[in-house]
């Protein structure tokens, strides 16, 4: 079982598409095990986006991710990281194939509407960027046995 962060962005909270989004991956059988919203700072979106912190474009990148507040989940499953990146599909919205999150919502590169973990690795030092540890759950999906076929869900 893999546990995953997804940045709901302002592209998303403003456009009222919280609900849809969080419940594709509910539908999907991803558990939500942490939820929050916040408004992120200065520093946070330096150290999550440090591999872009040099590039031209980072001001206008920082200014969309502090236009509004944004929720961060904590959602888990099997091979929940991968799952997750399928479904939101590639960076660019125009670019992305119909049926990912990104495909059916977003026309932008930057405005496209979730951030997702991009590996387990990843997925860990996000994780604890967003949420401390109190704030995620480990509790049992009665959905789970309906997912999951016997002996791939181990929690």
């Amino acid at each position: 079982m893999e546990t995953t962060l997804v940045l709901l962005k302002p592209s998303c909270v403003q456009r009222q598409l919280m609900g849809e989004v969080i419940g594709r991956f509910e539908r999907r059988g991803l558990r939500v095990s942490g939820m929050k919203m916040m408004q992120l700072s200065d520093d946070i979106l330096r150290e999550h986006y440090a591999h872009l912190a040099d590039k031209p474009f980072f001001p206008s990148l920082a200014a969309s991710m502090q236009a509004s507040p944004v929720v961060a989940l904590a959602l888990s499953g099997v091979e929940a990281v991968k799952v997750v990146r399928q479904m939101c599909g590639v960076t660019n919205g125009r670019e992305a194939a119909p049926g990912t999150i990104r495909g059916d919502l977003s026309m932008s590169n930057q405005q496209n509407i979730v951030h997702a973990s991009d590996s387990v690795e990843n997925a860990a030092i996000e994780l604890c960027r967003f949420f401390r540890d109190d704030e995620i759950f480990d509790y049992e999906s009665g959905a789970f046995a309906y997912v999951y076929g016997a002996g791939e869900c181990k929690s």
